[in-house]
């Protein structure tokens, strides 16, 4: 399973604050055609040195109250089916209400890990209160008041037991995800490269089957292929249908080692395919940027340069990444945009001796020494990579904290143009020594 932690609840119970607090809120972002700012709906948490993806269900929901409540359990249901654990919320204030019940009901019939967050619980009293949760029937139950933060600490503790970080391959063949927003032409793609028709089509909103990995086998290469097309026939709202996107674009980059992130020619990249980049980002996985369509599109002579250009300062500073334009219908450059996925697999597994690496970054710091702090001059003594599923190095130097910025990234840019590290995010860090 992706490690995605999903939060479920009725509206106004704090799952927005709880998110918030759990991905730092920095991550509202602007919704470009609507031109109001709406809080980005999953984003990235790293406790106790576990990685894992958050989402916030309750961005789905629009509609009117009957709508509501059966899109609420229609959530929970693909929650039960995506994620690894869920966190069901409850409020302290307004008690039990018949929607917690059958929402309680479903989950418990779940098998997979639900921790009880009965939320607004900020003195004895409320905590006094608050028992009747136990009521549900979930034997993990928490207490916590996610304005405060007070227990989301104890309750993070827990979840991330069920948290594994890589998941152990059961192939050593390189896993590649098709992913990009509805209607981008993801499943044109998977069936211009696999040659079959692959579209699994299921009746019930709770019935969703994995995504359908594909062994390809052609013309010398081979990998695995996950297919996040897996559509379903009736949809019964439009925001469900966005949910259910979205968290198998979340599970597909959770599992797969490089992302195809298509984008539709004529729309070019938009804010949801920027929050779903810097997922890839923060997860370390590859990425190679396909433009599909690119058939349909008035061309002069700078088209396509012009285009990768604008594509490259929107995505910046990860950007560094490999941009193809295609045609997955008239199979144009389908079967380039798979040697690149491999070649950035291939810069994903690079592993460079330390003899090497030293020699080369320590002509680069001598050429262009890092710049003083107050006076004082960080001085490297060498370099090495860690052992970790993408590439990460480590430089030890007199004080870390002596080392700007600015300098971090010019050190991770020399990086990239020695050794080839194109449409992979690499981390930089500074030990002391």
């Amino acid at each position: 399973m992706g490690n995605i932690v999903a939060i479920v609840g009725r509206p106004n119970v704090g799952k927005s604050t709880l998110y918030n607090r759990l991905v730092g809120s920095r991550d509202a972002i602007t919704d470009d055609f609507s031109g109001v700012t709406r809080d980005r709906k999953y984003g990235f948490c790293e406790w106790n040195g576990k990685r894992f993806t958050v989402v916030d269900t309750g961005g789905f929901v629009h509609g009117s109250d009957d709508v509501f409540e059966s899109a609420i359990r229609d959530q929970a249901r693909i929650a039960i089916e995506e994620a690894a654990v869920i966190l069901f919320m409850v409020d302290a204030q307004t008690g039990i209400t018949d929607l917690d019940e059958q929402l309680a009901r479903l989950l418990r019939r779940s098998d997979k890990p639900v921790f009880l967050v009965v939320n607004k619980v900020d003195n004895h009293n409320k905590l006094m209160e608050a028992n009747e949760f136990w009521g549900l029937g979930f034997e993990e139950t928490h207490f916590i008041a996610s304005i405060s933060g007070s227990g989301t600490g104890d309750l993070l503790d827990v979840v991330v037991e069920h948290i594994h970080e890589e998941p152990e391959l059961e192939t050593e063949l390189p896993k590649i995800a098709i992913i990009g927003r509805p209607n981008v032409g993801k499943s044109s793609l998977t069936n211009a490269l696999l040659g079959e028709d692959r579209n699994i089509v299921t009746d019930i909103a709770g019935t969703t089957r994995d995504p359908i990995d594909a062994h390809y086998k052609k013309f010398g290469k081979e990998f695995i292929l996950i297919d996040t097309a897996g559509i379903r026939k009736k949809a019964k709202v439009e925001e469900d249908l966005e949910f259910y996107s979205v968290m198998r674009a979340i599970r597909a980059v959770e599992e797969a080692d490089v992302c195809l992130l298509v984008l539709d020619a004529q729309e070019g990249i938009e804010s949801q395919d920027l929050s779903i980049l810097r997922l890839v980002q923060k997860r370390h996985k590859g990425l190679v940027i396909l433009v599909n369509k690119w058939d349909l599109v008035d061309k002069e002579t700078n088209t396509a340069r012009d285009y990768e250009a604008a594509i490259k300062k929107r995505i910046a500073p990860f950007s560094d990444v490999p941009v193809l334009f295609i045609s997955a219908l008239e199979k144009q450059r389908i079967h380039q945009a798979v040697e690149t996925a491999l070649e950035v697999y291939a810069n994903r597994t690079r592993k460079i001796k330390t003899s090497q690496l030293n020699d080369v970054m320590h002509e680069i710091i001598e050429r262009t020494p890092p710049p003083s702090v107050k006076g004082r001059y960080p001085k490297f003594k060498y370099v090495t990579q860690i052992p970790t599923h993408y590439p990460s190095f480590a430089f030890f130097v007199n004080n870390p904290n002596w080392v700007r910025d600015s300098y971090k990234q010019y050190l991770e840019n020399q990086l990239r143009q020695r050794f080839n590290f194109t449409g992979v995010p690499i981390e930089v860090y500074m030990r002391a020594k």
